[in-house]
Parts: structure tokens; sequence; C-alpha cells
């Protein structure tokens, strides 16, 4: 298997595995100053920067976020152009919203492509970090989406995310099913689990959903926990972890589903819980270094860390696309001793 290591953003470093040896990749430059991304914001110590690398996208320009972007390229062959999009872009949206969507044409030339229009092929939602992959060729990104198909129908996963959650799961892996359903209660559009879930159920916009979930380090009651969706689903992941009573750090929707009495986890019924900002206990924000108005703004832990793509030919391996976690992600890793534990990238 052939990997592509990813240039880090905000001044990341990446390990790739390239021959059978490590090679040591240095980030790419910061986009710009402006923007947050600059070497003056690289400077400050960590510590004091609760989210370090956090997309300003309140503030943001279509032009610095273009530079952003292009900053944050992964990788480019022929029509296939990867990124390592930040936390707080959306995809797609409203017109007029700055999107990741809405300045592809201002990308496409900026790196030389001219009026060669990006399609989309793979992307993690708006509150998701991590790889994005682009074509400029409606061929390749037919043949892509056929292999990402099939290989979801055949159970191979092609996608791997890292989160960091509050909790630790029972047991150090396994899988996670769930028949879940999009529903709109008071307002706010929520993914609700259904069970057991009826033939007219399913036929009726539930699906069952499939991940597998491996214990990757454990700290401070938490763990960094690697993710591999089998089925896709809108909150799929965030959802799933949350029914294993260890939601994702950042999780200002589900995580109210998770109460506890006596230091007794419990879920709570989804269809009564409303959303609300996520609360920590005071010994994880002092881990943490946050005060609870900080923890409120906490980012979405989050990360989709790996993908792989079908080789050239066929029978060839398939290539693997690696991107390091945003700062604010290696800083809570830090933060919590998850590093010491495993070959992590944390810097």
């Amino acid at each position: 298997m052939r990997t592509v290591p990813a240039r880090a953003m905000s001044g990341t470093r990446a390990l790739g595995r390239v021959g059978g040896g490590w090679r040591r990749w240095t980030g790419a430059r910061a986009a710009t100053r402006d923007a947050g991304f600059g070497a003056e914001a690289r400077s400050r110590p960590p510590g004091d920067q609760p989210f370090p690398g956090l997309l300003p996208s309140e503030t943001l320009s279509r032009e610095q976020l273009v530079d952003v972007l292009r900053a944050a390229v992964v990788d480019r062959k022929g029509p296939l152009v990867t990124l390592n999009k930040p936390q707080g872009l959306p995809v797609t949206g409203k017109p007029g919203e700055l999107t990741l969507h809405s300045v592809l044409p201002e990308l496409s030339r900026s790196l030389g492509l001219g009026e060669s229009e990006f399609q989309v092929v793979q992307a993690p939602g708006k509150e998701i970090s991590g790889l994005v992959l682009l074509s400029s060729c409606a061929q390749t990104a037919s043949r892509l989406h056929e292999f990402f198909t099939h290989s979801r129908r055949a159970h191979r996963p092609t996608a791997t995310y890292w989160a960091v959650t509050d909790g630790i799961p029972a047991t150090p892996e396994g899988e996670i099913q769930a028949a879940l359903k999009l529903e709109r209660v008071d307002g706010v559009d929520l993914v609700l689990p259904v069970k057991p879930p009826s033939r007219r159920d399913v036929l009726a916009s539930v699906k069952r959903t499939l991940s597998h979930f491996r214990v990757v380090a454990t700290g401070s009651g938490c763990a960094l926990v690697q993710l591999q969706p089998l089925t896709g689903f809108p909150r799929q992941l965030q959802v799933h972890m949350t029914l294993q009573l260890c939601p994702v750090l950042g999780d200002h929707v589900h995580s109210a589903r998770v109460g506890t009495v006596l230091g007794q986890r419990f879920l709570l019924p989804a269809e009564s819980t409303k959303p609300q900002t996520q609360v920590l206990d005071g010994a994880l924000l002092r881990r943490l270094r946050l005060t609870p108005s900080q923890a409120a703004q906490l980012p979405l832990h989050l990360h989709l860390r790996r993908l792989l793509l079908p080789g050239t030919r066929p029978g060839d391996a398939p290539t693997q696309l690696l991107a390091p976690p945003p700062p604010y992600f290696s800083r809570t890793l830090q933060c919590l001793g998850l590093c010491q534990q495993q070959s992590l990238l944390c810097s």
C-alpha cells in the first residue's frame, strides 16, 4: 500500500510511510496572518491559545479562505486534488454563504488549473476536520464514487476518523450498530435512534448504520478512538459514540443525551433531550486548561485522518492518504497525555 502523507496545517508535521521507511514531511506554509495561520500565531505557546489553528470563519474573506485551502493541499495527482479541511468550514450552503463549494473556481485558478470545474468527491461535514477529495474530471469522480459505493456494500472501510471522547468505551474495540432517522424537533434537525425498527420504519427513511471502533489511547477519563463507518448517515459517528456513553469532545448536540447519577452514565431519551452545550467536569477542564466559558466554544474533536483510494490499474494496491489533525486537536491530545501512549502526531 502506498502512503501519501498530508502536509500539515499551521506548521504541524506528518509522518508517512513510503517504500518501507519513515520520512518526515514539513508542514505547508500558513495562509495569511489575518486569518490566524501566520508565523506570528504559530510562534505563541500552545498553552496561550485554547484552540490553536481554529478557522476564524466569521471574519474570513473569500481570498483568505482560498489561501487557507491552497496551503492545506495534501496531494495533487492528475485531476485529483486532496485537501486537509479545517474544522468549521461547510462544504455547501445557501447562496451567498462562504463554503468550500463557493470558492472552488477561485481555488482552481489559484492552483494553476485555470477554469477547470472541481467536483467534491468526498468530504466530511462542517464540524469535522480532515481529508477532502476534489476532482476536475467527471470520469475520475464517477470511478471514485463507484469505488466508495462498492467498498461500502462489501463492508470494506475506506475512511478512518480520529475522535477524542469524553469517557472510555467499555470494550477496546468492536462494532456499533444502530437504526437512525433524521427528524425535525422544535425547529432543530436531530438524528434519533430507532429500536427495534420495523420494516415500515426502514422503508420510511430509517437506516441501519454500522461503524467499527478501536480505542487507541486513554487518559484522564478520555479516549482517542479510531472510527471507521461502514454506512453513511448524517452525524452517524457522533451518535454512535453517544450510544457508547462516550460523546465526542465538542459535541454540543448529542452529548446532552448522556446523564450521570452517582458516577454511573446512562442514556436519556433522545426525543425529549434538547441539544445543549457539552458539560465537562472540573478535573477535565483543568487538564484541558480551559475555563467553562472556553469549554462552551470547544470545537468538535472528530477528524477524517485517512482515506483509501483505488490503485491506478486493476490489481494495484490501494493508495492511502493521510492528514494530521488540526493544532487544537493535537493540543488536547497533549493535555490528556494521549500522545505518549502511541507514536501519534501531536506536534
